[in-house]
């Protein structure tokens, strides 16, 4: 079988006859040619991986053959060895200068030229999966293009498009994936998608929520337990990695994860292997992983809350899913997806919303990114009457745009500190679309504490949520 499909240009019949036959008996598939001109044109249909030639031709010659090959879309990933006579420092330099990969002085010595051969082979090789793998990118990429549904994610902006783009290329391959995002934004639909057009698709995907359940639980959830391993241990158990053997597994929230478990699940990636809890043996598994986290994994990594060999281990390929106050020009997209959804859910004959309703939706800064979203139409399916969503359709921090009366009345015996905590407070209710409860969240303190921090510094809102 042929391995290698080979241009040579000789215009020496004995010597062409002698190259042919080399080749040949190296496996190779040889077209020959005497003048550049036609292997030229060869070159052009065929793109040849590897290009034996010589330098002093009738007509074209060798060095303005090799410029020609560089010069064309396929030359990068072309391997060019030039046999020459001229084998002075000035000509051998020109010849490299003109896109050569090597040379092979005349008179040939036939096992010098077989051992250039083998190391052109190997150029080959390399250059031809480069080649695959820049032809598939590039098929991803205009396949990717103009996409505004792909695999649940919906979005026609830049953002979502290059969303799209890196989820095609994290599912050509098997290495781990970061997923970051706000909540809401959709990071296991992503999540999904990338199984769903991996090699995998058709083996489990399973999901964990790492800050849903309690530490001391999480490693048995994760790597399974044996009967009697800890009080309520009842029977064996596999765990999820095991469930998810030859899949796909999908951490969420794994910037909750104690360093501790993180070491665990850690060598677990590393050797490939996981122990159950109270068991001695390991047991082999073949699990893709992917992770999510809307928290700050730089920061955690800073404070020792996220082990450094664990961050860059779970990160190998990254996609940032980003929130929907970022692209809305999105919201339509999303909104006519919903209608469509909840039309079937609710049997009821939407076919679209009011103009001023559409308005005050792209207005708003959806703290809550896409699930709010979603929910704010479902509520909308509550009260709507007619075949269109109306702007009393929907809910109230949506309906009345927030107002902030930015300087209180004391103003003047606020101190430096409390101005500043008040402008924190003013931004992250705007931020938040007037919600108490999501403001109090991103600033870190109770919902109570927000309302006596509003009440003291006279921070007034038109709605109160």
């Amino acid at each position: 079988m042929n391995r290698y499909k080979t241009l040579l240009v000789e215009d020496d019949d004995p010597m062409r006859r002698l190259l042919e036959t080399v080749l040949k008996d190296a496996g190779h598939a040889v077209d020959s040619f005497t003048r550049a001109e036609d292997a030229w044109e060869g070159f052009q249909k065929e793109r040849d991986p590897l290009v034996v030639l010589d330098l002093v031709l009738p007509g074209m010659g060798g060095l303005e053959m090799c410029r020609n090959i560089r010069a064309h879309d396929h030359g990068p990933y072309c391997t060019v060895v030039v046999v020459t006579s001229k084998n002075s420092a000035e000509d051998l330099q020109a010849v490299l200068d003109a896109g050569a990969d090597d040379y092979v002085a005349k008179p040939i010595e036939m096992k010098l030229f077989k051992v250039r051969l083998a190391i052109a082979e190997r150029r080959v090789l390399d250059r031809t999966v480069l080649a695959e793998a820049n032809e598939r990118i590039t098929l991803l990429e205009e396949q990717s293009k103009s996409r505004v549904v792909f695999e649940g994610l919906d979005g026609r902006s830049d953002a979502m498009q290059e969303v799209f783009r890196r989820i095609r290329l994290a599912s050509e391959s098997a290495v781990s994936v970061l997923i970051l995002g706000e909540s809401g934004t959709g990071k296991e639909l992503a999540a999904r998608a990338i199984h769903a057009q991996s090699a995998r698709k058709t083996r489990p995907f399973l999901g964990i929520n790492c800050s849903a359940i309690p530490e001391t639980l999480l490693e048995s959830e994760l790597f399974g337990h044996v009967k009697g391993a800890f009080t309520g241990a009842i029977r064996d158990r596999a765990g999820v990695f095991r469930a998810a053997d030859s899949g796909t597994l999908f951490l969420d929230e794994v910037g909750d994860m104690s360093p501790n478990l993180q070491v665990k699940l850690l060598r677990t990636l590393q050797e490939k292997e996981v122990q159950r809890v109270g068991d001695e043996r390991p047991v082999k598994v073949d699990v893709r992983l992917i992770c999510a986290t809307n928290r700050d994994l730089p920061a955690l990594l800073s404070s020792g809350a996220i082990r450094e060999d664990f961050y860059y281990r779970i990160r190998v390929f990254e996609i940032l899913i980003p929130p929907l106050r970022s692209r809305q020009e999105d919201v339509p997209l999303l909104v006519g997806h919903f209608i469509s959804e909840f039309s079937r859910t609710f049997q009821k004959p939407v076919k679209g919303i009011d103009p001023q309703a559409l308005r005050r939706m792209m207005e708003y800064a959806w703290p809550g990114n896409i699930r709010e979203l979603r929910n704010a139409v479902e509520r909308a399916f509550v009260t709507v009457t007619g075949d269109r969503i109306r702007l009393e359709d929907l809910p109230s921090e949506i309906r009345t745009p927030v107002s902030v009366r930015h300087e209180p009345e004391s103003e003047d015996v606020l101190s430096g500190d409390d101005r500043q905590e008040r402008e924190r407070i003013i931004s992250a209710l705007q931020a938040a679309g007037g919600s108490r409860t999501v403001a109090a969240k991103q600033l870190g303190i109770s919902r109570v504490t927000l309302w006596k921090k509003i009440r003291r510094f006279d921070i007034q809102l038109n709605s109160q949520t």
